[in-house]
């Protein structure tokens, strides 16, 4: 086999193999990587990823627990494929995306992370879609 270039050592945590898959993404991507994969848009990587999505729930719904990690492994590389491309597109930055993300969760967790307060589950779903509602008013036109 050949050498790696986006991996310098065996990744030994998370992190590490974040950004060894990251580094994969973009390596393939890259003139030196593959031409199906450059050739790839946003748009057939969303297709594939859903396909990949419902591939993890059909393993899910099987309780096939080696098929689950699998098919979680494939659906999230492919999300940092289509975050690639993105990128070479001019969409936006894979670390934009984190951050959205990770402001989203915040904004949503309003029964953690600010004012309001879940006693239950049911709670927090009601909290959660508060939330939701809210933002979807906002980003309506007038």
């Amino acid at each position: 086999m050949k050498p790696l270039p986006h991996i310098n050592k065996t990744p030994e945590n998370e992190e590490q193999w974040f950004a060894t898959l990251v580094r994969l993404a973009r390596y393939l991507r890259s003139p030196q990587g593959c031409p199906w994969d450059r050739k790839q848009t946003v748009q057939s990587f969303a297709r594939f990823l859903a396909e990949e999505a419902q591939e993890l729930d059909d393993a899910v719904k099987d309780n096939d627990h080696e098929h689950i990690i699998e098919e979680f492994g494939d659906m999230f590389f492919c999300a940092l494929m289509t975050a690639a491309v993105a990128e070479d597109e001019g969409w936006f930055q894979l670390r934009d995306a984190l951050e959205k993300a990770h402001e989203k969760m915040i904004r949503r967790h309003a029964h953690i992370f600010g004012e309001h307060t879940a006693e239950t589950s049911d709670d927090a779903v009601r909290v959660w879609e508060r939330v939701k509602a809210e933002e979807k008013k906002g980003r309506k036109k007038t």
